[in-house]
């Protein structure tokens, strides 16, 4: 007897390749050619990529930050040039705190959510929430930021300054909102100049973070991307 091998042949072969997922993962962190240093783009914007750093709410550098660097997909760099550009015409630049930001990163910051046990930045980044309320409209399992189309920014004047928004970058707490009924009308002036320019620019704001913003539309809107920044 005698048997045909190419069916075994055709199922040996599909054996050899990834499961459709790990397929998918792989072909979407294909795409990070298309990921940009913003600052070779923007050299006159300011950079303080905090979870490169200590000085974030977690208190330590955040995993997949292997360097102090602004990645941003490059339909979101052509509107963020628009803003800069909007920004300079009034004196001003751009400060920019966090761009793509890895999945493990995102990762880390739920590992650290749930220890209940270090509330070491507390006083600084949440004083009047508990920690495990940080949970969902703050700290979430998956972010905007790892489809590589959100930032998170301010505006400084001439001298480098940054403009009074009325809390700092990462405070959790509704003062951050950005119609806050508790901030001056000066800090409300200025969070609209952000929100201004950026919505001028294509981007969506967060009401309830007034750095965050989004670029529209999102190049990967179903995706979230993983690979490390360095």
């Amino acid at each position: 007897m005698t048997f045909n091998k190419k069916p075994y042949l055709v199922v040996f072969l599909l054996s050899l390749l990834p499961t459709s997922g790990a397929f998918a993962e792989s072909s979407v962190n294909s795409q990070r050619h298309e990921f940009i240093d913003v600052a070779s783009i923007l050299p006159n914007a300011v950079f303080d990529i905090r979870y490169f750093t200590e000085h974030n709410f977690v208190g330590t550098a955040i995993d997949g930050y292997l360097a102090p660097k602004c990645l941003l997909h490059k339909t979101a760099v052509i509107g963020l040039q628009a803003a800069q550009q909007q920004a300079q015409q009034q004196g001003m630049s751009l400060k920019i705190f966090d761009c793509y930001r890895p999945q493990r990163a995102v990762d880390h910051f739920v590992r650290w959510v749930n220890d209940v046990t270090d509330t070491k930045t507390k006083s600084e980044y949440y004083p009047n929430l508990a920690k495990k309320q940080l949970l969902g409209d703050y700290i979430a399992a998956k972010s905007g930021h790892s489809r590589g189309s959100t930032i998170d920014l301010t505006l400084v004047d001439e001298q480098g300054k940054e403009l009074d928004m009325g809390s700092p970058f990462d405070m959790f707490d509704t003062l951050s909102n950005t119609d806050d009924p508790r901030i001056t009308v000066q800090q409300q002036a200025n969070r609209y100049k952000l929100k201004t320019l950026m919505i001028n620019a294509g981007f969506s704001p967060y009401a309830m973070e007034w750095w965050h913003f989004t670029y529209q539309p999102q190049a990967y809107p179903n995706h979230y991307f993983d690979f490390v920044i360095e």
